[in-house]
């Protein structure tokens, strides 16, 4: 075993109805309160049993709804200059990743100097100041209520990029599947593919372990078997909560090992394509690269085959490895996420820009195989036809 460290500063609070603590949890950080949402017609009862059970504790709270999908600098500036007039104490996200990915650069833009952009990838030092986040996840997919990432858009350079530090992992994340019996179905395989892919990277990260990895696998396991079952039956509670697990364990591998090649491109193409969904640009590039890198992890491959089809027991490592390609197509038909590029109306004029912006995310140096520009341009060109 390769020697690991494993750390989560944050508390987990999962189970049916745990949404009715959030009341509580919150003025455990503070009186003033800043509440980001998206503004989802679905999600308007939740809201309002956010609020009240916030202003039930003496809570002060401002709405802050003004979130878009890929949320952008724009949203978070805004933000931040509400955090700022109401003198926000506490800031609590309810949604999902967008929203809270939101909330955190909201805590960080609300107390440091600057804009939250400034902070990206280490660009300046992320301090203690930042204001406590409280995190009710409204999806199974991201992980972003146990992450210490952000991920922002700056529409203006076309860039999708990260502020990144323990201090951005929310204080409390609250889980509860009933929030997520209304997410409609291709939002949920996008979510859960989401979920999916966080699992099987930390497994085949430069920095994996063993910690990391039973958490990761179980993860696979989860969503191999229910994922299919949300998407088709939205109510079904079994699945459901099982989902909400699989996302929250993808999240904690990811915190302590971290994602490689795929969500480097993913966030490459939100960049520059905001309106493909994150678990979608994970979905037309996924065949590819695992095409092209099988043989350089062939154990994990195996692993993960042989979770997605049992058969693979009677292969070899190497076999099983190699047919994790054919599982994968299989999977996204049966989810209904294969795609290409042509599929999400992405310009093929824009992939070379998308191709130049991958290594300017470190996220591809811990791949097990490593390329060059030219090489990623390629890859995305394999990814383009429409797969319909």
């Amino acid at each position: 075993m390769k020697e690991f460290t494993y750390k989560h500063p944050g508390e987990i609070r999962f189970g049916w109805g745990r949404r009715k603590e959030v009341g509580e949890v919150v003025l455990s950080y503070g009186k003033r309160c800043l509440l980001v949402t998206g503004k989802q017609t679905s999600m308007q009862k939740l809201f309002k049993e956010v609020e009240e059970s916030c202003i039930d504790k003496g809570i002060e709270i401002h709405h802050f709804n003004d979130i878009v999908p890929n949320p952008t600098t724009d949203s978070v500036n805004a933000g931040v200059d509400i955090a700022k007039s109401i003198k926000a104490e506490v800031i609590l996200a309810v949604g999902g990743g967008s929203s809270i990915d939101t909330a955190k650069a909201i805590a960080v833009g609300a107390t440091h100097p600057g804009q939250a952009w400034d902070y990206k990838l280490y660009a300046k030092p992320i301090s203690d100041k930042v204001l406590p986040i409280i995190a009710l996840a409204t999806t199974s997919g991201t992980g972003a209520e146990v992450t210490p990432v952000s991920v922002i858009t700056n529409p203006a350079e076309q860039l999708k990029y990260a502020l990144v530090h323990n201090l951005l992992i929310p204080r409390v994340a609250i889980i509860d599947p009933e929030t997520t019996i209304t997410v409609p179905a291709h939002v949920t395989a996008s979510t859960g593919f989401d979920a999916f892919c966080h699992s099987f990277e930390s497994t085949i990260h430069s920095q994996s372990n063993a910690y990391a990895d039973m958490l990761a696998y179980e993860s696979i396991k989860l969503i191999a078997k229910y994922l299919e079952r949300a998407i088709k039956d939205g109510s079904d509670r079994e699945a459901r909560e099982a989902m909400a697990w699989a996302s929250t364990l993808g999240g904690l591998a990811i915190t302590n090992v971290g994602v490689t090649l795929p969500h480097g491109i993913g966030m490459a193409i939100g960049g520059h394509a905001p309106h493909v969904m994150h678990g979608e640009a994970l979905a037309i590039t996924y065949p590819e690269i695992i095409a092209w890198t099988w043989e350089a992890a062939i154990y994990p491959f195996a692993r993960t085959a042989r979770i997605l089809n049992p058969a693979l027991e009677k292969l070899s490592d190497k076999a099983a490895a190699q047919a994790l390609g054919s599982e994968i197509e299989r999977f996204l038909r049966a989810i209904g996420m294969w795609m290409g590029f042509a599929d999400k109306n992405v310009p093929k004029v824009m992939l070379p820009a998308i191709a130049n912006d991958i290594m300017k995310l470190p996220d591809y140096k811990a791949h097990p195989k490593l390329a060059d520009k030219d090489f990623y341009l390629e890859l995305l060109n394999k990814c383009y036809p429409s797969r319909k």
